[in-house]
């Protein structure tokens, strides 16, 4: 299991440069795990490429129900001390922080496109690249 931001989402479900890792990461551990939030984030994405007429809306509907789909039962609620505690200790957003307190909860790593995350904790972060190559997952793992 692991946890997983919206980037990584994103880059599965939408052409990117980092779609080829996204399906690595999911070839190497395809039990995803994120905090409800990613669900208002996906959104944001896709309102985007709505927005600049990348995709139709029957397009980005069709996204959204594949990627409700893949995280159907790996939804998590987040305790909003946690959140806190981490945003107190750190430059990231309490959105990020869900991610990672999901993953500190979970004693999972979290695999992230996000730098700022990785930096800030790299206890528990580990960058997509590195856990499609099977890199760093010793350290992302361990609390």
């Amino acid at each position: 299991m692991i946890v997983v931001d919206t980037n990584v989402i994103g880059y599965l479900l939408l052409t990117s440069p980092h779609s080829r890792e996204a399906e690595q990461v999911l070839l190497r551990d395809p039990h995803w795990v994120a905090p409800v939030l990613w669900r208002s984030e996906f959104r944001s994405v896709l309102s985007s490429y709505l927005r600049q007429q990348l995709l139709t809306l029957e397009d980005t509907l069709a996204i959204m129900d594949e990627a409700t789909s893949l995280m159907l039962t790996r939804e998590y609620e987040v305790a909003s001390f946690q959140v806190l505690r981490l945003v107190a200790d750190s430059q990231c957003s309490a959105y990020d922080c869900e991610f990672v307190a999901l993953a500190l909860s979970l004693g999972v790593p979290l695999v992230t496109g996000d730098r700022q995350i990785q930096q800030q904790f790299p206890h528990v972060a580990i960058s997509l690249g590195d856990f499609a190559a099977g890199r760093g997952t010793e350290n992302a793992s361990q609390r």
